[in-house]
């Protein structure tokens, strides 16, 4: 049972927020909510939940605008963005606010079921590497932190960390999309789900001196990506 999780469920939509709230209560969680920006700041603040749903279109503020004022008092919750666009620039712009993933509706419950509790039981997981390099940056698992020599510590996303973490264990060999959705996500590929693509292009320009010309994140073309160090 999820009776000890609190799942903060923020959308404008009356008929969204009942029937994600009876479902996710269905399955165990205890479940808060939001019809708009400030209140879902104020209850994530006040409620501490262990994840968000969050809607993109909100009647006082957008999305974006709700997860950067969260994460500058909560760096760690997992915050998944349920969105109505499909477009690649509206999800990489959520990504860039600091949610850990996207949901595009319509969805299905199960697959929102299991994605929080697949990351729920991986956030618990002990790492076997605290620490890696990435050419001038340092990676803390624990911390979930990626910091350039000289520079102030950023903090990365849960999926960001564990996509970081496998690439990085499996130095120098190719990893198929496919392994990539099913052990960080918890979901099976298809052709449209971008969800991964959007992520390297993310880290790379965290990482990357030339985005556009990685050294270290490559792609294998119709496969999936690798990590190179030299």
């Amino acid at each position: 049972m999820d009776s000890k999780r609190t799942i903060l469920v923020v959308d404008d939509e009356p008929h969204i927020v009942l029937g994600l709230k009876d479902a996710l209560e269905f399955e165990g969680f205890r479940v808060v909510t939001a019809t708009n920006g400030k209140e879902a700041v104020q209850c994530a603040r006040a409620e501490h939940p262990h994840a968000i749903l969050l809607d993109l279109m909100l009647p006082d503020k957008n999305g974006y605008q709700v997860c950067e004022e969260i994460r500058h008092f909560d760096v760690s919750v997992p915050i998944l963005m349920l969105t109505a666009r499909s477009q690649e620039s509206d999800k990489i712009r959520g990504l860039d606010s600091g949610a850990d993933d996207y949901v595009t509706k319509p969805f299905g419950i199960g697959e929102l079921v299991a994605r929080l509790r697949a990351l729920f039981r991986r956030a618990t997981r002990t790492p076997d590497i605290a620490s890696f390099r990435i050419g001038t940056a340092t990676v803390n698992i624990v911390t979930q932190t990626l910091q350039h020599d000289g520079k102030k510590a950023e903090q990365l996303s849960f999926y960001e960390t564990e996509l970081l973490r496998l690439l990085y264990e499996r130095l120098g060999q190719p990893v198929s999309r496919e392994e990539i959705l099913n052990k960080i996500w918890g979901m099976d590929a298809n052709p449209t789900n971008r969800t991964i693509d959007n992520f390297i292009v993310k880290l790379r320009k965290k990482l990357e001196k030339h985005p556009e010309e990685p050294t270290f994140i490559l792609t294998v073309y119709g496969f999936g990506y690798k990590m190179v160090l030299e």
